[in-house]
């Protein structure tokens, strides 16, 4: 198997084809600014502590690795381990990149920092870190999301931040961070975009990949202390794929397989799905060229899931090399599926799941059942589902339990 860690981006930002930077002469001089600014701060012995410090001393980390073992049994089969991210501070893998960036904001001088958010809880970190440096904080969300992720809102207001409604488009994610880059495009000299996943144009992808490694840098090293060997499956949920590449970039030259686990709403043969890798093809969104749900003409088609996290119509390009590689897996999980997993968590391990990680669960205890008791499969539990709770309860009064 060819080497992939160190291998990508290229000079240029593209893994293998995808990638880059699309984007006009408003935001070209900010991302330069901003990749500069990376590329000297992740070289710099004294940022990279202070990095490490703070996801130490204010995020929590490292965040546990727990044998599901009442669920394992349920399940038959594989036995089920949790890389718990929901037990960080503000309760998602999110608060991962958000110290990296928020540390490279402040080391720019920058006074203003922007977001754009689908579930709440990128924007509740970036709220959070906003409040800790005493940056003024705008997050841009749709409002079919503000609608979905009520207590989130509330938090990132109690925080300080302006949420600011995003009614264009389908009012869900795309159209949140379509909303934010507009922003950015004219208020760049004091304001730094803090964007909350693997996709969007260079070097946004390799930066909030290599902030998010702790996770599968600490599952690597726990596993291996635990077991004493590395885990047979990795699982984790993909919309931009965040929390996916944080933990499969430091197993990428393992012999480890891998799903990444896409929204697949009501079916991927249904119109109302989230899948872009199962089903999309190449294309180019905000300023990167990755997998899309989009027509025959180019035109975005509308994104559905049940987890406002997932519901984004692209991906990050690394993982659509990683796709075209075949190195990772990507599976679709409904929202029938992803619904009956939160219930099962909930009930054999006392564990309350967000909606975007219950895909994750749903594909793993999918494939437990097909493996021997003797293989573990790790699953990133990449957030918490207090937020989600309202959402469920809604979703099952209208489906019934699965």
């Amino acid at each position: 198997m060819k080497k992939l860690i160190g291998q990508y981006p290229d000079a240029t930002g593209h893994f293998g084809p995808y990638g880059g930077r699309f984007v006009g002469e408003t935001l070209m001089s900010a991302l330069l600014d901003v990749e500069a600014a990376w590329h000297s701060a992740k070289n710099d012995p004294a940022f990279m502590a202070s990095f490490r410090a703070m996801l130490r001393d204010y995020a929590g980390r490292p965040t546990p690795l727990d044998c599901a073992e009442r669920l394992s049994a349920h399940a038959g089969g594989a036995r089920l381990w949790l890389k718990r991210e929901d037990c960080t501070h503000t309760g998602a893998h999110k608060i991962n990149n958000v110290v990296g960036q928020g540390l490279l904001a402040r080391r720019m001088g920058k006074k203003r920092v922007i977001a754009e958010t689908g579930a709440g809880q990128h924007g509740v970190a970036t709220a959070t870190i906003a409040a800790r440096f005493g940056f003024d904080c705008k997050v841009f969300m749709g409002a079919e999301d503000i609608r979905r992720q009520a207590p989130n809102v509330r938090r990132m207001e109690l925080l300080g931040a302006q949420v600011v409604p995003v009614t264009s488009g389908t009012s869900t994610l795309k159209d949140a961070m379509n909303e934010a880059l507009r922003y950015w495009s004219g208020a760049s000299e004091d304001t730094f975009y803090v964007i909350g996943t693997v996709s969007g144009p260079h070097p946004y992808p390799e930066m909030v990949r290599d902030f998010q490694r702790v996770i599968g840098d600490e599952a690597r090293a726990q596993f291996l202390e635990k077991c004493g060997k590395l885990p047979d499956l990795l699982v984790a949920c993909v919309g931009g794929g965040s929390n996916a590449m944080g933990l499969f970039y430091p197993f990428l030259d393992d012999p480890c397989e891998m799903i990444g686990a896409e929204a697949a709403g009501d079916g991927l043969d249904t119109p109302r799905h989230a899948a872009s890798l199962c089903g999309g093809s190449p294309g180019e969104l905000h300023g990167a060229l990755t997998y899309l749900l989009q027509s025959d003409e180019g035109q975005i088609h509308e994104a559905w899931s049940i987890s406002a996290g997932l519901d984004y119509p692209g991906v990050g390009p690394e993982h659509a090399l990683l796709h075209d590689l075949k190195r990772v897996r990507y599976e679709g999980v409904t929202d029938v599926e992803a619904v009956a997993a939160f219930q099962l968590l909930c009930q054999y391990e006392g564990i309350i799941p967000a909606l975007e990680s219950s895909h994750a669960l749903a594909a793993a205890l999918r494939e437990a059942k097909k493996r021997p008791a003797a293989q573990n499969i790790l699953v990133n539990l990449s957030g918490r589902g207090d937020k989600d709770l309202d959402h469920v309860t809604r979703w099952m009064k209208e489906h019934g339990a699965p």
